[in-house]
């Protein structure tokens, strides 16, 4: 319940004509909190009825201006109760916590400076986002061009590969014999040298190999050639060791030539493995990706009562 009520200063009651109106008037209201814009119209409806204050031009400027007053004060004590609180946990909080921002109502007055919160935010997104970008550029950018063989000319070795194989060409000494070369093909490491001297090559093979086919042998006495067969062989190798430089596998041209020596089912996956290397260097389409696309049209075609604008395909 709440009531207002207006008094004057008493006056001697000699002053006053016996029969004049009294200055005062007593309201009553009730304030429901679900609605207080209720409470202020009944509070409007009395004024109206009871004083001038409506008959004045300013009236509206004069409750507006007296509101806002109201409005500044309220923000002003919020704003003092959250830099109190601020500073109460800052002192108090041993370790950070991490706490699920709370939805509040942002007074008119803080709209801007929250916008310009959010506008950094978004710009802090973007330059994070510029960063991972700049990464994978800079990750694809580490990796070298492949030779006319699909391999790659390094300081002390170069190799060549096709889908089956991997020739890896190791200069020695002019005049070297075949008793002093050290070689040794394992499953999944390869080690190449002369005897007595540190190994030219001795790491851990990029993919397995078939040991019972692989092979070296020394030519014209100043290069070891060493002939190592794939065990999956249909993927092209991006090194010839790990840890050493590796190529853009994407950059890889098979001689069509050599196609025509594979089997269908081969020749088909290595045609296949071409054209989606070629689309994704344009920024295409993989021949799975086309596939999809495809299926997805004809299932719209055949569902029109379907809403797919929302649909998000994998």
């Amino acid at each position: 319940m709440a009531i207002i009520s207006d008094y004057q200063d008493d006056q001697p009651q000699e002053s006053q004509p016996q029969n004049a109106p009294s200055s005062t008037s007593t309201f009553t209201a009730v304030l429901d909190r679900s609605s207080p814009l209720g409470f202020l119209n009944s509070v409007f409806d009395f004024l109206s009825k009871e004083s001038d204050l409506f008959k004045s031009d300013s009236a509206v400027r004069d409750i507006t201006s007296v509101a806002r007053e109201v409005k500044e004060r309220e923000e002003a004590e919020e704003r003092k109760k959250k830099r109190l609180k601020e500073g109460d946990s800052s002192k108090t909080a041993a370790v950070p916590k991490t706490v699920a921002p709370a939805k509040t109502v942002v007074p008119p007055k803080e709209e801007g400076m929250k916008a310009q919160v959010n506008v950094k935010e978004e710009k802090d997104e973007k330059e994070k986002e510029t960063v991972t970008e700049e990464g994978k550029t800079h990750e694809q950018g580490s990796k070298r061009a492949p030779n006319k063989g699909n391999g790659l000319d390094l300081d002390k070795y170069s190799w060549t590969q096709s889908l089956q194989e991997v020739t890896v060409n190791v200069p020695v000494p002019a005049g070297t014999k075949s008793r002093f070369i050290a070689c040794e093909i394992k499953k999944n490491h390869l080690k190449v040298g002369l005897k007595g001297q540190p190994p030219i090559i001795d790491g851990e093979l990029f993919q397995p190999v078939k040991v019972d086919d692989c092979f070296w042998s020394l030519e014209d006495q100043k290069a070891v050639s060493i002939l190592l067969t794939k065990h999956n062989q249909m993927e092209w190798w991006k090194c010839l060791v790990k840890g050493d430089p590796e190529i853009d596998t994407q950059k890889v041209e098979p001689e069509n030539s050599k196609l025509s020596d594979l089997d269908p089912e081969t020749r088909q996956t290595v045609e296949k493995m071409m054209f989606d290397q070629r689309q994704k260097s344009m920024g295409l389409p993989t021949s799975d990706e086309v596939q999809k696309q495809e299926i997805l049209k004809k299932f719209m075609a055949e569902h029109p009562e379907m809403d797919f604008s929302r649909a998000k395909i994998a």
